[in-house]
């Protein structure tokens, strides 16, 4: 007879716990999919991809809401309906009725916390893939709405007055590249061909464009009929986020290695760089200072560069910059051949390519060229491309390259930043990136502990929001039926708005250690107790 009245009431909170999730789930999904479809502007195909992958996040909120209505609804109706008087009177105890209701609590926590450690982020992996599988499509599309595409967190903003999506074509194009909100560069194109390389941390776009014209910081401008090539770092669309990994994922960013975590490997890159060139700087100013007739060398695949300046001075975003009396002269790599002879009053180095393997560039402004066979002529802007950093700048930090690749990055930049090359001590800037380095591993270590607590916190008081959603069907079984899922959701409230408040204060570096964690922790035990008074005054009635 227990068994059948279990599985009597276990049917009912069945068929109202299922009718109740698809409807929120319905409900929260189109909620979901708002953004991406206003920011992206993705294809209706698309929009019901991005709903199945998005289906997990949302079950994950909505199994809690859909068990607690359907407990508090089932077993108001229950009592109301004097089915519990009744159950009572031929001897069952209240507990042996509670026992389907705790099934349910513990089968939706144990899928809350699967959902959240493991299938949510796998399918918030699989969303980023597809939007990056049809990137090219979602940057046609926004221009073809919006006439511009600015990514999320990009630093670039493409313009466009007409888009051929079968060529892959813009047409009148201008690109601006925008840092604190002050317009860096401007380049304008004719025309530009696209072509997306897509990477597993971000969409890197290569831009083709014919006829362009750029204004940069100096104000400089020109025109080429030649197809100029652009290659610029596009962020993940959904965001490299510690609440989208996986378990074993936060386990490896926090204990084997920081770098695992794209956000700190791509600061830490950053700093390299920003290494790299200060180094460079002071050899060059080293072997240039005493005699303004001793050449620097350098040298790429295809050629031999050998330059002298009156000046050399590090600037920011990685830059180097030669002024006064600028002798540029270029030979073959592989005959040493004499190519030319330029000379210019300003020329700048900076770094293209990987941090950690980068090579230089050299642009030379108004320079004047000058061939052996005796031609002349000037250019306002001549470039070098693919010059390898000598062996004399990367043997100063030789030792801590390796260690990019350990948990140790943070150390390796402190060292190498505190080497005896750098006799003026390092630039403020990277001072800076090496504060704001360690400040994100911090940051993403706090985050971390915050993430795991939480999830754990939300998927176990399923448990006892849940019971609590009975005692009190049961106990307000004279209202109305949705007055006991009214007020077991003020205790949920609670739980929810303990966590927030948990893991924004752990994430906090001026709070005190632990305080975020025991309070999440607390909101759980609070339920808990609640619980356990609330059936107390039921067994004693």
């Amino acid at each position: 007879m227990v068994f059948t009245l279990h599985r009597y009431i276990f049917r009912e909170l069945f068929k109202v716990f299922l009718l109740a999730a698809v409807a929120l789930t319905l409900i929260l999904s189109l909620g979901i999919i708002l953004r991406p479809v206003q920011e992206y502007g993705v294809g209706p195909r698309q929009v019901v991809h991005l709903m199945g992958y998005f289906l997990p996040i949302t079950l994950t909120f909505v199994l809690p809401m859909a068990a607690l209505f359907a407990a508090a609804l089932v077993y108001g109706r229950f009592a109301s309906d004097n089915e519990l008087d009744a159950c009572k009177a031929s001897g069952i105890s209240l507990l042996t009725l509670v026992y389907p209701g705790l099934a349910l609590a513990i089968m939706v926590a144990t899928v809350s916390l699967i959902l959240s450690f493991h299938v949510m982020p796998y399918f918030v992996h699989l969303a980023e893939k597809s939007l990056k599988a049809d990137a090219k499509q979602i940057l046609f599309r926004n221009i073809q709405r919006k006439g511009y595409y600015k990514p999320s967190g990009g630093r670039y903003v493409i313009y466009a007055d007409e888009v051929n999506l079968q060529n892959d074509m813009l047409s009148g194009v201008v690109i601006t590249e925008v840092k604190n909100h002050e317009i860096e560069k401007i380049i304008a194109a004719e025309s530009a061909r696209v072509h997306f390389i897509l990477h597993d941390n971000f969409n890197e776009v290569r831009i083709t464009a014919n006829n362009t014209y750029q204004i940069g910081p100096e104000g400089e401008g020109w025109f080429s009929v030649e197809w100029l090539s652009l290659t610029k770092e596009f962020p993940s669309l959904l965001g490299d986020d510690i609440k989208f990994k996986k378990l074993h994922e936060m386990k490896e960013i926090r204990d084997v290695d920081p770098m695992l975590f794209y956000p700190i490997a791509k600061l830490a890159r950053e700093t390299y760089a920003q290494l790299t060139v200060e180094l460079l700087a002071e050899d060059i100013a080293d072997k240039t200072a005493d005699d303004s007739n001793s050449f620097y060398k350098l040298h790429s695949g295809e050629k031999l560069v050998e330059f002298s300046a009156s000046r050399c001075a590090l600037q920011d975003e990685e830059k180097v910059e030669l002024s006064g009396e600028v002798v540029v002269v270029e030979y073959d790599a592989d005959s040493r051949q004499h190519l030319q002879t330029l000379r210019c009053t300003k020329a700048l180095l900076h770094t293209e390519g990987d941090e950690l393997g980068p090579t230089l560039t050299m642009v030379l402004y108004n320079a004047t060229w000058e061939r052996p066979d005796g031609s002349e002529g000037l250019t306002r802007r001549h470039i070098i491309r693919g010059l390898i950093i000598p062996n004399a700048v990367t043997d100063e930090f030789e030792t801590e390259t390796d260690e990019f690749e350990t948990e140790d990055v943070l150390e390796a930049i402190k060292l190498a930043s505190e080497s005896p090359a750098l006799r003026k001590g390092p630039s403020a800037k990277l001072k800076g990136l090496k504060y704001k380095l360690q400040e994100k591993i911090d940051y993403t270590l706090a985050e971390i502990e915050a993430e795991v607590h939480s999830r754990l916190v939300f998927g176990t008081g399923c448990v006892p929001v849940i019971m609590i959603g009975i005692g009190l069907g049961i106990i307000l079984r004279g209202g109305h039926l949705l007055s006991a899922f009214g007020a077991s959701s003020v205790p949920a409230g609670v739980l929810i708005v303990c966590i927030m408040m948990g893991k924004n204060i752990t994430k906090n570096p001026g709070a005190q250690a632990g305080s975020g964690i025991v309070l999440m922790w607390g909101g759980l035990v609070f339920l808990s107790l609640l619980a356990m008074v609330i059936y107390r005054k039921l067994l004693k009635n």
